[in-house]
């Protein structure tokens, strides 16, 4: 079996290792010239951390990223309204990672043409249209160097190629716009002193609709007594509503359109506005994120990632949910013996999975009663984000001994791409 991957993000690449690993041969397209570290931290959970470890690259994942200890959830004073530990302290056996994204996508990448070759994939390639046949499909692509068009067959497509997923396009003309939440975020990285466990992630609301989520990301930094601080201002600029045709996507963000709304914040353990000051670098963007879809794919065409549900960003779950995505969809594969019911199979299985988690995000990024008698966008009610919390937790599946005990998403004995028979379908390892 041959399949075409349109994407070299970090769910594609993972897709690709998870396919040869099943004896599937695959190929990914990625439009971009060159793959470079590009964005910074997020987090991931320990479901995808697991699907990594049993991959192979559990000694390279825990290099980059930073072991998540807690969450803790603070007001604008710096006072904790909930924690909750998270990782190996809340009883997982594997760690959840802070972790910059452009590492783990390099990371993914020199495993890919480790073990699939220098050729399994190919930069510079834009998808174009896919035409099915009987037997596979027909993929038309140019080639952003030269501009020659190609035409390249295989077995199946899968379209992990992000938000604005041109397999998704072809797939559900007619859409419409991304749905806006009303949020605009920015984000960047800074050197500072660790706070709180020196692992623990923030999620600080002092009101008037901005928020802030900070997190280490550097594990050397950490070494040396430092930390190296993702940080996220989220803050609330209009209602949702479909997101408008000219907005633009990881630009560069500027200091005065959202530090005087963090401006007089002291949290006491953490100086706020020199945090926001001291990034070498801003990204601006809207939070925004679509529909659940009825179905994702068809025929011998799939989905995979935000590709297939997007979402917002406030659950730290779209990378970690792309990573389980890309092991289900190799295991089906590798255990159905008609690939096209295979897709609908994977597609079934993640497609309830990923929807709670989508809906889940709108609910705990909209649901912030506030204090009775405060104005709108006042400080938080207490107690409310326990609730957000629990609620959340319940929702998309947060439970440490379901993930400890089920079983392995490894194949069942299979022939790999070299050749070598491997043993799967274990209990869950380590």
């Amino acid at each position: 079996m041959d399949v075409i991957i349109i994407g070299g993000g970090i769910g594609g690449l993972t897709t690709a290792l998870s396919l040869h690993a099943a004896g599937i041969r695959a190929t990914v397209l990625e439009r971009t010239r060159e793959i470079r570290p590009l964005g910074v931290g997020i987090n991931v959970q320990p479901h995808a951390v697991r699907e990594l470890t049993e991959l192979g690259l559990g000694d390279e994942l825990a290099a980059l990223g930073v072991p998540t200890a807690d969450m803790v959830w603070v007001d604008g004073s710096g006072e904790a309204q909930h924690r909750e530990d998270r990782g190996l302290a809340r009883g997982y056996r594997w760690p959840q990672y802070s972790i910059h994204r452009g590492e783990l996508q390099l990371m993914l990448l020199d495993a890919v043409r480790a073990r699939l070759g220098a050729d399994a994939v190919r930069t510079g390639t834009t998808f174009e249209a896919v035409e099915q046949t009987p037997d596979g499909v027909r993929v038309r692509v140019t080639d952003r160097t030269t501009g020659e068009p190609g035409l390249l067959a295989a077995d199946l497509l899968v379209g992990a190629d992000g938000l604005h997923s041109a397999v998704r396009a072809r797939l559900h003309p007619g859409e419409g716009p991304l749905h806006w939440s009303g949020v605009m975020m920015w984000r960047g990285v800074t050197p500072t002193e660790p706070f709180l466990t020196g692992r623990t992630m923030i999620h600080a609301d002092a009101g008037r609709g901005a928020r802030l989520i900070a997190y280490p990301i550097g594990p050397a930094a950490a070494e040396q007594g430092r930390s190296l601080t993702n940080w996220v201002c989220m803050v609330s600029v209009a209602e949702p509503q479909p997101l408008g045709g000219d907005a633009r996507w990881n630009r560069a963000g500027e200091l005065e359109d959202f530090l005087p709304h963090f401006a007089d914040w002291d949290l006491g353990w953490l100086d706020v506005p020199a945090l926001l000051s001291g990034s070498t670098g801003v990204l601006e963007y809207p939070m925004v994120d679509r529909d659940p879809l009825d179905r994702w794919g068809e025929g011998r065409v799939t989905l995979l990632g935000d590709a297939a549900h997007p979402m917002y960003p406030v659950g730290a779950n779209g990378a970690s949910q792309a990573i389980v995505d890309a092991r289900v969809l190799a295991y089906r594969l590798a255990t159905t013996e008609d690939p096209v019911a295979a897709l609908r199979g994977y597609e079934d299985e993640r497609r309830e999975a990923t929807t709670a988690v989508v809906l889940a995000n709108r609910r705990m990024d909209r649901s912030k009663p506030r204090n009775p008698g405060d104005a709108a966008g006042g400080a938080p009610a207490k107690g409310v984000y326990t609730t957000i919390a629990k609620t959340y937790g319940r929702a998309t599946g947060d439970d440490a001994a379901e993930l400890n005990t089920r079983a392995s998403l490894n194949p069942p004995v299979r022939e790999s791409a070299g050749g070598a028979r491997t043993e799967g379908r274990e209990e869950a390892t380590t």
